[in-house]
């Protein structure tokens, strides 16, 4: 039987990467998107030459308010073009980053950043749980900041730690039903992710290359391979476990 997933923020960087890699894992995608329809259906497409099914939906996950209806937009697809399967996964990846310095970041900016880093995650996760097959996967998407510092991404980052701690909670009240989470933390990626600071700008992507074990900066199918990876029966031991893929930054 096909495996399903969901990924928010399918359209390009991380989640294009990762709904590639699942496919070719054999998983059918259903994506979501919130400006980038055309990026989305490009993915969308590609997904579909990998001999898996795939369908796309308007979401912003910053609107929780939404998401009753999103749900139901899922259980639309799932019986009409997916054969009536559950999800066996999900993948909350959809996000933003703020860069600005600790003192002048705006009240404005960190409530933004709070809904879409850590309340979508938390209640969209929660939405969705009538979906999600007993014996299903959640991955959550976090920061190697988290663990280590760089200035000007203090809120960004505190988001993310809330969702590091969401994920044990997460994996501990949904084993019963055999669902495990685990939250896996990026390190620096060449993506348009902030600008696409750590991609275009040289001195940026320089310093995370000398900081990096590995000595460069990391890929989208970095990431992508590894979700694909965290998400196989074979790492089905792992839950409530954090996952950094960070080639060894600021070790």
């Amino acid at each position: 039987m096909s495996s399903t997933v969901l990924i928010t923020g399918v359209g390009r960087g991380l989640g294009r990467s990762a709904a590639l890699h699942l496919a070719r894992a054999g998983f059918d995608v259903i994506g979501t998107y919130r400006s980038s329809k055309a990026e989305a259906e490009a993915l969308a497409e590609a997904v579909r030459a990998l001999g898996r099914r795939a369908a796309l939906l308007p979401l912003d996950v910053a609107d929780a308010s939404a998401f009753g209806d999103f749900v139901d937009d899922v259980r639309r697809v799932l019986e009409a073009e997916f054969g009536g399967a559950r999800l066996q996964a999900l993948v909350n990846n959809a996000g933003f980053g703020v860069h600005a310095p600790y003192a002048t970041t705006s009240e404005a900016d960190f409530d933004e950043l709070v809904r879409v880093q850590f309340k979508a995650p938390y209640f969209l996760t929660q939405a969705l749980l009538p979906l999600i097959a007993d014996g299903g996967r959640v991955l959550n998407v976090s920061t190697g900041l988290a663990r280590f510092t760089l200035p000007g991404y203090s809120a960004y980052a505190a988001a993310k730690g809330a969702v590091e701690v969401l994920t044990r909670y997460q994996a501990l009240e949904l084993g019963e039903r055999g669902i495990r989470v685990n939250v896996v933390a990026p390190g620096a990626v060449a993506t348009d992710f902030g600008g696409g600071v750590v991609r275009d700008v040289a001195a940026v992507n320089t310093h995370v290359a000398a900081s990096t074990a590995l000595g460069r900066v990391g890929q989208p199918d970095d990431i992508g391979a590894g979700i694909a990876a965290i998400l196989s029966d074979g790492f089905g031991w792992a839950n409530g476990t954090r996952i950094e893929l960070s080639g060894g930054q600021s070790l």
